[in-house]
Order: C-alpha cells, then sequence, then structure tokens
C-alpha cells in the first residue's frame, strides 16, 4: 500500500513541528519516513496512518530529527567550503593571479609609505563599509528569494546568510587594527606578512560576498536537481 498525495503532505507538516525549516531535508526526511510507513503496512496491513508515522519516528531516537539536521548542516557546509576553496583557487592561477599580485604590491607600496598605520585603517574601513552594505543587500535577495519559492533551503541559506558570520568575524578585528602603529609595519617581514593578509582578505569577502552569491543559480541546480522544477 502507497502513501496518498494527502498522507505525504502531512508527512511534511509533521517535520516542520519538530524543527526541520529546510525543505531539502523536509523532503529526505519524508522519504525516510514514508518508505518505512510502507514496509510497515506490507506486514501490517491494518496498521493506522498515524501509528505508523510514529512508530517511523520514534526509530531517529530521543532526540527526533535533530541528529538528521546536524548531520545535513555539516554536509552543507563541506560542500559550501568546497565551493569557497574552489573559487579561491583560482585567484592564484593566470589570468586572475595577475590581479592578486597587483592587490598585493597596492597594499605593500601604500603601507611602505610614512603613515602605513593610517592606510591599514582606511583600507580596512572601506572594506568593512562594502562587507556590511552587501550583507543586507544578500539579506534581502535571501527573504525575497524565500517569499517566491515559499521555500527555505539549507545551501542557499549558506550563501546568502552565513556571510553574516564572517562580516561580525570581521568586524570584531577593528580594535586591532586600530593598534597597528607605524614603527610595527616599518619591519620588511610585518610589512609583506600586513600586505598579504589584506590581500586574503579582499579576496576572501570578494568571494564569500560577490562570487558565490552571484552562482547562487548554478550551485544550487547543481545541489537540488529539483531546485529548478
Amino acid at each position: 500500500m502507497k502513501l496518498t498525495e494527502s498522507q505525504i503532505q502531512e508527512l511534511y507538516a509533521f517535520t516542520r513541528q519538530h524543527f526541520v525549516e529546510h525543505y531539502d531535508l523536509q523532503t529526505e526526511l519524508v522519504d525516510h519516513l514514508a518508505n518505512d510507513i510502507e514496509a510497515m503496512w506490507e506486514v501490517q496491513p491494518k496498521l493506522s496512518f498515524e501509528d505508523a508515522k510514529n512508530k517511523a519516528f520514534k526509530k531517529f531516537g530521543i532526540f527526533g530529527f535533530m541528529d538528521a539536521i546536524d548531520q545535513k548542516a555539516k554536509a552543507m557546509n563541506k560542500r559550501y567550503m568546497r565551493y569557497f576553496w574552489t573559487e579561491l583557487k583560482k585567484w592564484f592561477e593566470l589570468p586572475q593571479l595577475l590581479t592578486t599580485i597587483a592587490l598585493f604590491l597596492v597594499f605593500y607600496f601604500t603601507f611602505s609609505t610614512s603613515y602605513p598605520a593610517v592606510f591599514a585603517l582606511l583600507f580596512y574601513g572601506m572594506i568593512m563599509v562594502w562587507c556590511v552594505y552587501k550583507s543586507i543587500q544578500l539579506n534581502r535577495q535571501f527573504r525575497r528569494r524565500k517569499e517566491i519559492s515559499n521555500k527555505k533551503w539549507m545551501l542557499e541559506e549558506m550563501i546568502f546568510k552565513q556571510v553574516g558570520g564572517t562580516m561580525f568575524i570581521f568586524l570584531s578585528q577593528v580594535f586591532n587594527v586600530y593598534r597597528i602603529t607605524d614603527e610595527l609595519l616599518s619591519n620588511t617581514y610585518l610589512l609583506i606578512g600586513f600586505s598579504l593578509l589584506f590581500t586574503a582578505l579582499v579576496l576572501v569577502n570578494y568571494i564569500s560576498f560577490e562570487v558565490i552569491p552571484n552562482k547562487a543559480e548554478e550551485l544550487l541546480n547543481d545541489t537540488y536537481p529539483e531546485f529548478s522544477m
């Protein structure tokens, strides 16, 4: 005996009631529950849908769907980071390598002037303002996408909202940048290291806030075949 469409929709509602917000994980859990229920009906055809559903749910243990949510989040985070590293590596290959070198040289020669600490604060402030602006923009975009589709995908949320966490880490380092002195950057090795750090800072934020969100449709279609349906 197969589940009806209304029973499948009831399983979706059941997963939402148990704090599963993302449609991709809901679908996986509904498939799992449906297979379990149909297997029970083969042995006990008179078992009610409600009893079969509760028995299938009990197999997830005392924490319910929490372990499944955690495992899915880890899997999607690994996928997101794989996309991120793929994009980052491109900036160390031609032709993007030329841009990376040019960016490093801009920071190196600017920090070699008489006022490196001032320029460090200036650059950091410019990057910070841009990141705040992009974070607000991406959050609005995410809300609009959710309103249109009425579905929440875990990877989609990471692409459009995880950058907010990057931004707060970034903001937390303002005080450390403020403590930088001209004398500190007079050391050649520290100057090179600091220039590399700022170069990496620009690349990481540009990829997180601009490159990956612009490829969201491609990445989501690749991850979820049903996303474009």
